[in-house]
């Protein structure tokens, strides 16, 4: 496997009740970029995220993840797996304090929370705006602050893989602005890849390196985020950015 690669998937597919959702013959993802999956609404964008975050397997194909392979209906061992989180669309928090929502993946990992870290992940939490609510239970926020939580809770660990599925999706612009800030950040520190969805192609030329369009299950388009809005390829891109597919 290249080792500039953190994925390379191949031939990968999956039906549910007999309707092929995703079929995908080769896509590589890199060693610290962020890389954005657009498309229409069933476009098959989260059926890939899962199947990149192991949560589900593939019918068909194979995905190499970080040195290993792993062949249709395989799942790799729990050390691997927690080696990716994914931030939901609806941040899935316990209804404990912000402060035990954040520490919870590395309290599993069996970290050792020293004083260092403490601060840490109190800086963490100071980027996301987050630290005068340390000790507020999660349940009890905004859908905003609640969404912060989530992605402090998935990058305090320095995962080798950060799966976003929509997670701006129906916030304001002060908050998706602190969210793209932390996604830029933490790319810039960490040697991790980002795989985001996101349906707002303005959020995918912000953030960023290179841009996937999706189509009834197909890659139809991989492409730098320049050449992806300025000079694409298909015709279904071009009207895709156009506003003239047919959904």
């Amino acid at each position: 496997m290249n080792e500039e690669f953190t994925y390379e998937i191949e031939n990968i597919s999956k039906t549910y009740a007999g309707n092929t959702v995703l079929e995908v013959e080769h896509l590589s993802i890199n060693r610290g970029e962020i890389f954005c999956l657009v498309g229409p609404s069933g476009a098959g964008k989260s059926t890939l995220l899962r199947l990149m975050n192991f949560i589900e397997t593939s019918d068909t194909g194979k995905i190499r993840f970080l040195g290993n392979t792993y062949e249709a209906g395989s799942v790799p061992p729990l050390k691997v797996t927690r080696e990716v989180t994914t931030v939901f669309q609806r941040s899935a928090l316990m209804t404990t304090s912000v402060w035990n929502n954040v520490i919870y993946p590395l309290k599993i990992r069996g970290k050792n929370i020293t004083d260092s870290e403490v601060k840490r992940i109190e800086n963490i939490l100071d980027d996301l705006g987050l630290l005068k609510l340390r000790d507020q239970r999660a349940d009890k926020l905004s859908g905003g602050e609640a969404q912060r939580v989530a992605l402090a809770r998935a990058i305090v660990f320095k995962p080798t893989v950060l799966l976003l599925d929509e997670p701006t999706a129906n916030l304001d612009p002060a908050n998706i602005d602190i969210i793209e800030t932390i996604i830029s950040k933490y790319i810039e520190q960490v040697n991790s890849s980002i795989v985001m969805i996101t349906h707002n192609i303005f959020q995918a030329r912000r953030l960023a390196d290179r841009i996937a369009l999706l189509h009834k299950g197909r890659i139809i388009e991989v492409n730098s985020k320049n050449d992806f809005f300025e000079n694409p390829h298909e015709d279904t891109t071009k009207d895709f950015l156009s506003g003239r597919m047919i959904f």
